[in-house]
């Protein structure tokens, strides 16, 4: 949020931002190496470009997944609790109240389109978009990273 001096106005300064939910296997990726475009989707998260939303289920997941990489990836786990602090701290935070499943084949993605639905997203970014069909009548559309990277002008 922001004001506009000249007339006392309160507007939201993230509406030109894209809004996205990205999926722990975007996380996980991103984890794993620092050349693909899950790091770089990640590395833009404080630039004004997207707007990252997250809800408690899914903070939680990203941080269990990445506590369990320990030791295969190359990052120690305050390296990985930094990562998760830069993230969460650069954020939407999102209570999911109304759950609409089931709505996927994996149940597990249902939390994801929750999410999306209440933080009224444009994209989920996934490498899972075939799990993420019917999604549409949600006005909501499942892109890869690149994709999204290609469709933001980024790569």
């Amino acid at each position: 949020m922001g004001i506009d001096q000249s007339e006392g106005i309160i507007y939201n300064t993230t509406m030109d931002k894209h809004q996205i939910v990205a999926d722990t296997n975007v996380f996980v990726t991103a984890l794993r190496s620092q050349f693909g475009a899950s790091y770089k989707l990640f590395s833009l998260i404080d630039e004004d470009i997207y707007q990252l939303n997250l809800s408690v289920p899914l903070a939680l997941e990203y941080e269990a997944v990445a506590k369990r990489m320990i030791g295969e990836i190359a990052l120690s786990e305050k390296e990985v609790d930094d990562i998760l602090d830069f993230i969460i701290n650069n954020s939407n935070h999102w209570q999911i109240y109304y759950l609409w499943r089931p709505q996927l084949k994996d149940p597990g993605d249902d939390m994801v389109l929750e999410l999306a639905v209440t933080a009224n997203c444009n994209y989920i970014v996934t490498y899972n978009v075939n799990g993420f069909k019917g999604i549409e009548k949600f006005g909501i559309k499942a892109i890869t990273p690149k994709e999204f990277l290609e469709m933001a002008g980024q790569i």
